[in-house]
């Protein structure tokens, strides 16, 4: 099992020092982060939380699992790895040329 975990339906309230104090009664909290819009700087709703070892990561899944943190009931699951996504579509380019008269 990994170390890694995925928090979910997080309050946009919080933050990741709050990720942190609610799962360091678990074990080594090696890293907490939530995720935040690039634009707005507002928060994403999930985050990931590592913890020091595999141990510490099911312990702190058994106990906050289905918690309530800032109103919303948490996910808690080991992180999967991020799946590749197609390359985006659309831009600049393609399409026909303009501007000049054709005879």
């Amino acid at each position: 099992m990994s170390n890694k975990l995925y928090v979910g339906n997080l309050s946009y309230a919080v933050r990741d020092n709050d990720l942190q104090q609610a799962f360091s009664p678990f074990g080594n909290v090696q890293s907490a982060k939530v995720m935040m819009e690039r634009d707005t700087g507002r928060s994403k709703g999930f985050g990931f939380v590592e913890m020091g070892s595999a141990e510490e990561a099911q312990a702190a899944i058994e106990a906050l699992h289905g918690t309530n943190m800032g109103g919303r009931d948490l996910t808690v699951n080991v992180a999967r790895p991020m799946e590749a996504r197609p390359p985006r579509s659309g831009g600049f380019g393609g399409g026909f040329g303009g501007g000049g008269r054709r005879y």
